[in-house]
């Protein structure tokens, strides 16, 4: 059973963006190495045109207009140095164990898709998923390189994750495991995903992600 989470403690959100603003460690280090030899991280799904927007991200941004009235910005990826890549396995594992998982019609009492933040401590994909995005932005991350993702998973179900965008190629923060994954090691069929410029543009994908490699949640 997971733990009921609350509101992160100052120091977890300080801890992040120590990691964050400290000197950057060369990708060289053994732990960027080992991470690097083991994943094939030079991949970037290929984008195609703007595409619909789902319900759940408009009906969002009515309910949370600061977090969409945003201007558009120059696309950026993140380095994937070991730093930032501990910053990134630390965030999903804390939003993987703090949030009860609860699909949207017994969370919300609806069939019409909805996303928000775990304000009860409790959601599904989505809401771990914007979730995660959220602390992302507080420790220091470009909003460009942080992107809600629509895919379909293993079981051909709908599913959503955030797709971060790194100069190693897209990573996945996925709630269905703890470990951070390439797109192309996910085996989800990727159906579209935020513009890197402007969130409240989407585009097309439209690709399988791969060779799905079956990860168990970290304890």
């Amino acid at each position: 059973m997971r733990r009921s989470p609350g509101v992160l403690t100052s120091s977890f959100l300080l801890g992040l963006a120590s990691f964050i603003g400290a000197t950057s460690l060369q990708a060289g280090s053994a732990e960027a190495q080992s991470w690097f030899k083991t994943r094939s991280t030079q991949s970037s799904a290929a984008v195609g045109g703007s595409t619909s927007v789902p319900y759940g991200w408009i009906d969002f941004c009515h309910r949370r207009p600061r977090e969409c009235k945003v201007p558009a910005l120059p696309a950026a990826d993140i380095k994937l140095t070991a730093r930032n890549l501990s910053v990134l396995k630390r965030v999903n594992q804390k939003a993987n164990s703090s949030i009860k998982p609860v699909s949207n019609f017994d969370h919300w009492g609806t069939m019409m898709d909805h996303w928000d933040y775990p304000v009860d401590g409790k959601g599904d994909c989505k809401i771990y998923a914007l979730y995660k995005r959220k602390l992302l932005l507080e420790a220091g991350f470009p909003r460009q390189a942080l992107l809600m993702t629509v895919v379909r998973d293993l079981n051909n179900e709908g599913h959503t994750i955030l797709t971060v965008k790194t100069d190693k190629g897209d990573l996945v923060l996925d709630n269905m495991v703890d470990e951070i994954r390439p797109w192309n090691a996910t085996g989800y069929y990727f159906l579209k995903r935020q513009s890197q410029q402007n969130p409240n543009t989407w585009v097309s994908i439209n690709q399988r992600g791969g060779t799905p490699k079956r990860l168990s949640k970290s304890s």
